[in-house]
C-alpha cells in the first residue's frame, strides 16, 4: 500500500456550534453528520488564529503566531501595496514541501492569503504542483471575481466579466478542480489543501434551497445555504474516495480557520456557550470544529485531547516517516488520531497572538486559558485567567487566585514569542 493521502478542508469562518454534530440545531449538515460517526470528532481543537491569514501561515508551517512570518492580514509597518500584505518568504518551509520531499504529488484549490504575485509565498513555490484559486483573502470577498489564479497565471472568468454571460460562482469551480486532482492522482499518494471560501461574506450563492421559505433575513438564508453546500460537497467527495477505493488510505481532516464571523446568536447560535467570535482570542474565536478520517483512526470516537494547528505540520511528518524542520512550534498527534493516549501532550503549551484593533495574547495550559484581551498597551496590559473545565463561557476571572498558574503562564509568556518586523508590539 502506498504512503497514505492526505486531505485538509478549511472552512472559512464556520462556528463551531454550525454543524450538527457539535450541537447545531438549525442548519440540517447530515453529510458531516455521518462523517462524525466514521471518524474521530475533536472537541477541544485550536485554529492557529481568530483571522484568515495567520491561522493559515500556522496550519502550513508549524509554527504558531509568535513565530510565524504572517501575523495578521494586514502589516503595521512595512507589507505589500496599499492593503500591506506580507508574503510567504523562500525560507518559509511549508507542509506541501514536506509531503512534496516525501514523494507526494501537492496541489490547493481555494483561498491561499499567504502570497501577491511574484513573490516567493506563491503556492507553486512553497511546495505545491498544482494551484487554483485566489492569492489575496480581500479579492476572495466575492464569489463572482473576474478572475482567479492557476498556477501563476490569471484565469479569466469570462461569465463574470461581461453582464450577457452565465456568471461563474468561484466556490463550485473550486470543488470541481479538487474532484479532477483527486480523480488524476487516485493512485497516489497526494496532499490536497482546500482552503474554503465558504461560508465567509460576502454572503452570495446561486441559490438559497432549501431555505428559501425560512423567515430569515436574506443574509441569514444565504449563510445557512453555504453551510448546506459545505456538507454536500464533503459528502461528494467522501463518495469518490470510496469510489476509487481510496478512502481507507487517505486522511481527511475537517475544519474551519477560526471562529464564526457572525455569532448569529438567536438564529444559528455559531458560538453557542463560547466567548467571542472571530477576531478575538477567546474560545468564540479560536476553537474549530475538527473531524478527521483516516486509516487507524476509531469510527465515532470523540477525543478531548487539545491540539491546534500547529500540530499538522509534524503529523504528516510522522505520517511519512520524514523529519520535522528546526523552529516548528507544534507536536505530531499521530497516535491521538490513532486512540492511543499522548501525555507528552498534557503539560504544554499552546500560543496565539493577534493586532488588529490592538494586542491580543492568548495561552492554553492544561485546562487554564490565559487571555491578555485586545489593547493598546502592549505587554502592560494584565492578564486574564479562566479554567476551561469549569468555565467553559470565560465569564469568571481567576487570576488573582491562582499566583502559581500566573507564574508559569508568564514564564512561558518571556520566552514564547519573537518580535516581528512587521507587527510590533507597542
Amino acid at each position: 500500500m502506498t504512503k497514505p493521502n492526505i486531505i485538509f478542508i478549511l472552512c472559512d469562518d464556520l462556528g463551531y456550534r454550525d454543524l450538527g454534530c457539535y450541537g447545531g440545531k438549525v442548519i440540517p449538515t447530515p453529510c458531516l453528520d455521518q462523517l462524525a460517526t466514521e471518524s474521530m470528532r475533536f472537541t477541544q481543537c485550536y485554529t492557529g488564529s481568530p483571522i484568515c491569514a495567520p491561522s493559515r501561515c500556522v496550519l502550513m508551517t508549524g509554527q504558531h503566531s509568535g513565530h510565524c512570518r504572517v501575523r495578521d492580514n494586514f502589516a503595521k509597518t512595512g507589507g505589500i501595496g496599499e492593503q500591506r500584505r506580507v508574503p510567504l518568504e523562500a525560507d518559509d518551509y511549508t507542509v506541501a514541501e514536506l509531503l512534496k520531499a516525501a514523494g507526494y504529488t501537492t496541489g490547493i484549490t481555494g483561498k491561499w492569503g499567504l502570497a501577491e504575485p511574484e513573490t516567493d509565498g506563491v503556492p507553486t513555490r512553497r511546495g505545491f504542483d498544482e494551484w487554483f484559486g485566489y492569492l489575496n483573502q480581500r479579492n476572495a470577498h466575492t464569489y463572482y471575481p473576474l478572475f482567479l489564479w492557476r498556477n501563476t497565471t490569471m484565469q479569466y472568468l469570462e461569465g463574470n466579466r461581461y453582464g450577457d454571460r452565465e456568471p461563474e460562482y468561484s466556490h463550485d469551480m473550486i470543488f470541481d478542480f479538487a474532484l479532477d486532482f483527486v480523480r488524476e492522482n487516485r493512485d497516489g499518494p497526494f496532499f490536497l489543501y482546500l482552503p474554503w471560501t465558504l461560508p465567509h461574506g460576502r454572503y452570495e450563492i446561486p441559490s438559497v434551497e432549501p431555505f428559501e421559505d425560512e423567515f430569515w433575513t436574506e443574509k441569514e438564508k444565504v449563510f445557512a445555504a453555504m453551510v448546506h453546500r459545505i456538507d454536500r460537497q464533503v459528502g461528494e467527495l467522501m463518495a469518490l474516495l470510496r469510489e476509487l477505493s481510496i478512502d481507507d488510505n487517505t486522511y481527511v481532516f475537517f475544519g474551519s480557520d477560526h471562529g464564526s464571523g457572525e455569532r448569529w446568536d438567536g438564529v444559528f447560535d455559531s458560538c453557542g456557550e463560547l466567548r467571542g467570535k472571530k477576531g478575538l482570542v477567546y474560545e468564540g474565536g479560536i476553537r474549530t470544529p475538527m473531524i478527521v478520517h483516516g486509516p487507524g483512526v476509531p469510527a465515532g470516537e470523540v477525543s478531548e485531547q487539545p491540539w491546534y494547528y500547529a500540530d499538522f505540520l509534524p503529523t504528516c511528518a510522522e505520517v511519512t516517516g520524514s523529519d520535522v524542520p528546526a523552529g516548528v512550534d507544534g507536536a505530531s498527534i499521530l497516535r491521538t488520531l490513532k486512540g492511543e493516549t499522548q501525555d507528552e501532550l498534557a503539560d504544554r503549551f499552546l500560543y496565539w497572538e493577534f493586532f488588529a484593533g490592538g494586542f491580543q495574547q492568548a495561552v492554553r495550559w492544561r485546562d487554564w486559558k490565559a487571555v491578555r484581551p485586545k489593547t493598546k498597551r502592549g505587554f502592560e496590559e494584565p492578564l486574564e485567567l479562566y479554567n476551561l473545565a469549569e468555565d467553559i463561557e470565560e465569564s469568571k476571572d481567576v487570576a488573582d487566585q491562582q499566583p502559581d498558574v500566573m507564574e508559569q503562564v508568564n514564564e512561558f509568556l518571556a520566552r514564547c514569542r519573537t518580535d516581528s518586523p512587521y507587527w510590533p508590539v507597542t
